[in-house]
């Protein structure tokens, strides 16, 4: 999940064209495909907890990477990714171009976007 974040935050930078420069999005687009089948290893299944609070009393919730997988295994990668990119507004610009989907199809082929590996 980590080296795959990683990559994807790059991408979505621009950080390996010569053109980038850090207050200017001139990242990709990123399509990530088969997201259902997001393998970790060791005990994060069980370990590795998401937190959020809503402001209100009694608003803290948490729950740990399995369960997340289980209910919509996109926004783990979505988090992960999220939490490399900048704290700026550029961030909000780059995180748009991010798209992921649970299985193999997905509604960009007419753009004949190109795999990474």
């Amino acid at each position: 999940l980590g080296r795959l974040a990683t990559k994807v935050s790059g991408l979505l930078m621009g950080k390996g064209k010569p053109t980038f420069a850090d207050h200017m999005d001139s990242g990709d687009f990123v399509i990530i495909v088969n997201a259902g089948k997001l393998v970790v290893t060791g005990d994060r299944l069980l370990s590795k907890r998401y937190h959020s609070h809503s402001g209100h009393p009694g608003g803290y919730k948490q729950e740990v990477l399995g369960d997340l997988l289980q209910r919509k295994p996109t926004e783990a990668i979505r988090r992960a990714v999220k939490g490399m990119l900048p704290k700026t507004k550029l961030a909000t610009a780059q995180i748009r171009k991010l798209k992921i989907y649970a299985g193999a199809e997905h509604p960009h082929a007419p753009q004949r976007p190109e795999p990474l590996a």
